[in-house]
Parts: C-alpha cells; sequence; structure tokens
C-alpha cells in the first residue's frame, strides 16, 4: 500500500506547483496561434424524452475525413454519451467570418418529419472545443440564463425553422508555462499536445478557457452557394439576430450551413474554466438540508442514549444490588425484552436471503461511500465524462470480496458455526443485484434500441459488463466467501430455547411501525435527492460531492439509530422475531424514494413525453431504489445485531 501513497501524494504535489489545483484528467492544452482547433459533437439529447441520439441522425454536415468517434471509456458509452468529430474548423486566435460550411441535400418527406419531431421534442446540439461544452446565454426578464447546448430549431406560429448559422466566441488566455502539462500527457492528450521544441517554446501560446455559441436561422441566396466549396466565404455579409429567425425548413428544398468565430482574450485561468458551468446555485438549500438532518439525527440519538441508560446501565447496577423479593418484583417491572431471552436469537425465516441482501447491501453502501468520497476529493470532475458511471463499476466490482465475507459469516453466525451451504449462498450474493439490474437494463435496452437511440447499451458494451460480471465480480464474491467460511462465527451471548415463546397480542400491527421508520431517514435525504434528480433528468451538472458525502453519512447514522430504536420496542412488547422488521425499518424509505420519483415524474417532468421516455424513468427509478434498499436496510440490520448482542451479552440473567 506504500508506493500508492506516496505516488497520491507527489501526484498532489505535482498538481499544487502548477497555478491552481488540476483535476485529473483535464491537462492545458497550449495552441500557438493558427495551430487548427476543431470541434467535437456529443449526443443530440432532450430533458423531454430523456433519449440521446446520434448527432449525424439528423442531416446536418458532415466533415470532409468522414464520421469518427473519440476515444471514450466505459461510462461514457454507459449514459449515451457518443462523441464524434464534426466539420467545425477554427485555427486558433485568427477570427473568421461567413464561412460556408454545406449546403445538405433536398430534405426528405422522412427527414422534414423527424426535423420537425426532433424540434417538437427540444433536442438540443452539444459541441465541444478542447473538452468544454458550448455554452448559450438567453437574457429572460433582465435575468442571464445559462445553457450548455443550443435547440436544432424553434417552431413560430406553426412554422419550423432551423438553427443554420453559428456564432461562435472562443475566450482565450495567455498560456502560463507550468510543469503540468508534461506530467500529466497521457491518454488522448498525447496526440493533442504539441511536442515542444527548444526553438519553438517561446512562440506565445493560448489556451481555451470558455467557448460560446449564437444559433441563428439565417436566409443564404443559392446561386452565391452553388459553386462554393466547404471552408470557402460566403459573398455577402451575414445578419445573425439571435432574436429572429428566417430560415423556415421546406420539404424538397436544401439546407445551407455557414458558421462565424471570433476570439476574445479574458482573465478566466484555466482551472477555473469549468467556473462558468458550476455556478454554485443555492448552497444554503444544501446547508439547510444538512442541518435539518442534523436535528432529526440528534433527535434520534437522544433516544438511543435514553434507551442504553435506561435498559443496560440502571438494570446492571440495581439488578446486583437487590435481594431475591425485590428482584422478582423488578423482573416483572422490566418485563419486556428480558422474556424473550430464549428466543433473541432464534434463526429467522428465509435466513439464506437476509445474508444475501445484507451482503449484496455492503457491497453497494461500500461503493457509494467510496466513489462520492473520491469525487468529493475532485478525482471524478465533470471535466472528465463518464468517470463517475466507471469509478462506481470498478469499486463495486472490487468490493465483491466484502460481499461475499459478510454474507457467508453471517450465514455461520445463523446456523451456529455450520459450514454446509456456504457457496451457495456467496453465489447467489454475486448473482442476485447484478442479476435484476441486468434484468432491469436489458428491459429497458430493447426500448431504447427499437427507437435508434444512443442510450442504448451496445452489444459489445453488454458483453464486457456480462464478462465483468462473471470474471472479476462473481470470482471475488467466492474468495470473500471463503474468507468468512474460514473466519470463526459469532458467538451467541444466550442459549435459544427448544420450544418457541408465543409472542403475545399486539396493540398495532409492527409492520406500520416498519413502514412509518422509513420516513426519518428520508427526511435527512430529500432535498439533496432533489438535486440528485435534476442532474440526472434535467441535464444539470451535479458536482456538490463534498454535501453529497455529509448527506450519505448522516444518513447512515440515521438508518442505524432508526432500526435500533425499533428493534427494542419491538423486544420491549416480547416480539423477539427482530431479523427481518431491524432490515425493514431502515430499508423502507426506498419506498418513500419511489414515491418521491413518481411525484418527481408528474411534477418536475411534466413534459417527459411518450410512454417509452416515462418507462425508462420508471426502470431507473425502481433499480436506484433496489440498491437504496439494500444499503440502508443493510445499516439497520447491523445495528440492530450489534445492538441485541451487546444488550444480552451484558446483562447476567439465568
Amino acid at each position: 500500500m506504500g508506493h500508492v501513497e506516496i505516488w497520491v501524494l507527489t501526484m498532489c504535489v505535482i498538481f499544487q506547483s502548477g497555478y491552481g489545483f488540476y483535476l485529473p484528467g483535464s491537462y492545458p492544452h497550449k495552441y500557438v496561434v493558427g495551430d487548427p482547433l476543431s470541434v467535437k459533437v456529443n449526443s443530440l439529447t432532450s430533458i423531454d424524452t430523456e433519449m440521446p441520439f446520434s448527432y449525424y441522425s439528423l442531416p446536418f454536415c458532415k466533415p470532409k475525413e468522414g464520421v469518427k468517434d473519440s476515444a471514450e471509456n466505459l461510462g461514457e458509452l454507459l449514459m449515451g454519451d457518443r462523441i464524434e468529430n464534426s466539420p467545425y474548423k477554427f485555427k486558433m486566435y485568427v477570427n473568421e467570418s461567413e464561412i460556408f460550411l454545406c449546403q445538405s441535400k433536398k430534405v426528405s418527406a422522412d427527414d422534414f418529419k423527424l426535423l420537425k419531431k426532433r424540434i417538437d421534442e427540444m433536442y438540443q446540439v452539444n459541441l465541444i472545443l478542447d473538452n468544454l461544452p458550448a455554452i448559450r446565454y438567453t437574457k429572460k426578464e433582465g435575468f442571464m440564463l445559462r445553457w450548455t447546448g443550443y435547440p436544432v430549431g424553434v417552431k413560430v406560429q406553426n412554422v419550423y425553422y432551423l438553427f443554420n448559422h453559428l456564432k461562435f466566441k472562443v475566450l482565450i488566455h495567455k498560456y502560463e508555462e507550468t510543469s503540468v502539462a508534461r506530467v500529466m500527457g497521457t491518454g488522448d492528450a498525447v496526440e493533442v499536445m504539441p511536442t515542444v521544441t527548444k526553438e519553438g517554446s517561446d512562440m506565445p501560446g493560448h489556451m481555451v478557457v470558455g467557448f460560446e455559441v449564437v444559433p441563428c436561422s439565417v436566409v443564404h441566396d443559392g446561386n452565391l452557394v452553388n459553386k462554393l466549396k466547404m471552408y470557402e466565404k460566403y459573398q455577402s455579409p451575414i445578419k445573425c439576430d439571435p432574436n429572429a429567425v428566417s430560415m423556415p425548413i421546406k420539404e424538397g428544398e436544401p439546407i445551407v450551413f455557414t458558421y462565424e468565430v471570433a476570439f476574445e482574450e479574458s482573465d478566466i485561468k484555466w482551472p477555473s474554466r469549468w467556473d462558468a458551468y458550476l455556478k454554485m446555485e443555492g448552497s444554503k438549500v444544501h446547508w439547510f438540508s444538512i442541518l435539518n438532518s442534523l436535528m432529526v439525527i440528534t433527535f434520534l440519538a437522544g433516544i438511543v442514549l435514553v434507551i442504553f441508560l435506561r435498559t443496560v446501565r440502571r438494570d446492571l447496577t440495581r439488578y446486583e444490588e437487590l435481594d431475591k423479593e425485590s428482584q422478582v418484583q423488578m423482573n416483572e417491572e422490566l418485563s419486556g425484552w428480558k422474556l424473550v431471552v430464549g428466543d433473541v436469537f432464534r434463526a429467522p425465516s428465509n435466513p439464506a436471503l437476509l445474508c444475501i441482501l445484507i451482503g449484496d447491501g455492503v457491497q453497494i453502501l461500500g461503493m457509494a461511500i467510496v466513489t462520492i468520497l473520491f469525487a468529493a476529493l475532485g478525482f471524478m470532475s465533470p471535466a472528465s465524462r463518464g468517470t463517475l458511471i466507471t469509478g462506481m463499476l470498478f469499486f463495486y466490482l472490487i468490493l465483491g470480496i466484502a460481499a461475499g465475507y459478510v454474507a457467508v459469516r453471517l450465514w455461520r453466525t445463523i446456523g451456529c458455526g455450520d459450514h454446509k451451504g456456504w457457496i451457495s449462498v456467496a453465489w447467489k450474493a454475486a448473482c442476485f443485484f447484478p442479476g435484476i439490474a441486468f434484468l432491469i437494463l436489458t428491459i429497458l435496452n430493447f426500448l431504447l434500441w427499437g427507437s435508434h437511440s444512443t442510450g442504448a447499451i451496445p452489444f459489445a458494451v453488454f458483453v464486457i459488463l456480462l464478462l465483468l460480471w462473471f470474471c472479476i465480480s462473481v470470482p471475488l464474491t467466492l474468495v470473500g466467501g471463503y474468507f468468512g467460511a474460514k473466519a470463526p462465527h459469532i458467538e451467541y451471548p444466550v442459549r435459544t430455547n427448544q420450544i418457541p415463546r408465543e409472542i403475545p397480542a399486539q396493540k398495532y400491527p409492527s409492520w406500520l411501525l416498519v413502514l412509518g421508520a422509513g420516513t426519518l431517514p428520508f427526511g435527512t435525504l430529500f432535498i439533496e435527492l432533489f438535486f440528485i434528480m435534476s442532474s440526472i433528468w434535467m441535464g444539470r451538472v451535479y458536482y456538490v460531492f463534498g454535501f453529497l458525502f455529509i448527506v450519505l453519512i448522516l444518513l447512515v447514522v440515521v438508518c442505524a439509530e432508526v432500526s435500533l430504536v425499533l428493534t427494542y420496542m419491538h423486544l420491549c412488547v416480547e416480539d423477539w422475531k427482530w431479523w427481518w422488521k431491524s432490515f425493514f425499518a431502515s430499508g423502507s424509505v426506498a419506498i418513500y424514494i419511489f414515491l418521491y420519483s413518481i411525484n418527481y415524474l408528474i411534477f418536475d417532468l411534466k413534459s417527459l413525453s411518450g410512454p417509452v421516455s416515462a418507462t425508462l424513468y420508471l426502470g431507473y427509478s425502481l433499480f436506484m431504489v433496489l440498491a437504496v434498499m439494500l444499503a440502508t436496510g443493510t445499516v439497520g440490520f447491523l445495528s440492530s445485531f450489534w445492538f441485541v448482542h451487546y444488550l444480552f451479552a451484558s446483562v447476567k440473567l439465568d
């Protein structure tokens, strides 16, 4: 482990030696005046349908050298990003205007229908220059609104207009020599980074620190266009007015595309070029949600403390001092949990399933904590697309060891040290959650394939995921299971009677309590949940991982406390079947999250068009909710198990 830490430290020192803090995966590219800059295109996206489509599915200009995919990672493919090259080319610090791009073929009936459909569904074109997405500013009631990307077109009085002229503004900053670029030149940067020769190094270079676009709809003169080749100058001046549209889409007529570009020196330094995308909106809200959670936690912690003081402390001291008569009387006062001493560790129903759920829960919870911690430290910046998902997958696979270990050790504890059947438990733990996830994803994928969306996971990636599951996750889980089978099982502090004790009739059904308990963890979560949902479905960038990490830790604490209090309440009314109840007491938060996501669908995503989009949304929500249930339920169960063990180990009962 030592050398890894040293490596991390060295990296931190190297980052700090530059100006400000550089995120891994992003490094300044120095461009000399006149160097070529090429714009890339990402999938067309819409918050209306949540289905991304390839940029070239619409009749846009294609680059001369043909469409090529840019290097991508697994996370990007899973998120439906398809980054391809585009015909838009600039020269560093060379302002150009009226550049002719191409004239499309005559618009066919199918293309016409498709363009109208995409404009109705509010699809956005996403351009990327030097890893920065294009930003568009609009004024509304005196406020500047920021958007990433620009719409395909607009509909005005039942006529559809296409944005066919783009006015780009590239913000640049003088290149400041740092030692960072040398060290960080890995991966796809190698081909981009200019090899610095001695005599070339004193050329003034620039870095791209901003990329803005203004889309316009302009009518071009057909006669002027006919003889032009790509990148030649269009002969008459083009007036680009973002507030007026004049290029209606007509069937059977070609569309002419043009663009202009202006460079502007800016004070924005390279490390802060993402700030425009990440303006902290409503950090007060996050603090409010954390305070809100802290209140819930303190309230519950008070109850937990009272329970400990009341039961354990008082019982232990007084029990030993009293004489026989008072002891009998005392026993009657403290009926409740001491009466179930012979039953409290009786094996639950479906013990194998419980072990599997707890094993998977440990795996998911571990993945969430590690991933969010790394993201909070800035290792998964929005600048490096897809790293978050890739990181989650990686940590999930590695933590298979933990899942197998916990599941098998719990299985042996319930079976009082019996080895029998540990392989089947470990094997099921390796397949339970991924199996369900796979089922959901496959069904959703067929829906996406049917509608030709780039959100569909390519078949090759499907095979890769299957291989990762069966060649890494499953073996690791079995290895964990082997260690769990070797580890000593947890000894129960009290013996279990042969005959189960009858549970007295309860005043109110215990499942009501269990369901109600989920409201407390949900209370700590729901404000942050809104931001997460907006980032997934509304295309906003989510980056307050520091807050998210705090919320996650608070959630774990609340789940533990809630489950512990509930388990104690059940034991006090002589209900010794606490195993499953402790799992669902905190796991029931998932029900509320699912209800919240349906509410979010109805009130915030009002515009989701079509049954396919709604099905996608609900499918992904179900998948998320299942993961949350396993993780929170595990926290609840483990804390209750520890509490019950502690309670009965510390009391001397005959």
